[in-house]
């Protein structure tokens, strides 16, 4: 007899607790941050010439790219998309829930 997947899913439970949205926030930034790494790599870029690129400071960049900092703005997530050669996108997505 195959066992039913009993309880909540795991985004209901975060929601329940009132982690969803901080926990979101979280793991898009390090997303983010880990995007941004890896196409520095790519590219074979400095922390000090991806900085120069941007047009800041090497304090700022090292903000962006910290997984834990999530304050980050548009206009710096746009201008480190645009010194790696690359285009910001960014979606919304409202999905309706079931009350």
């Amino acid at each position: 007899m195959a066992k039913k997947n009993i309880g909540s899913s795991f985004d209901e439970f975060l929601e329940e607790e009132g982690l969803l949205e901080e926990a979101t926030a979280v793991a898009v930034k390090r997303f983010i941050a880990y995007q941004l790494a890896e196409n520095m790599s790519k590219l074979n870029l400095s922390k000090a010439e991806m900085a120069r690129r941007m047009e800041t400071s090497r304090s700022a960049l090292d903000r962006l790219l910290d997984p834990e900092n999530s304050s980050v703005t548009l206009q710096t997530l746009q201008s480190a998309v645009q010194a790696l050669g690359g285009r910001l996108k960014i979606e919304l997505d409202f999905r309706e829930h079931a009350a």
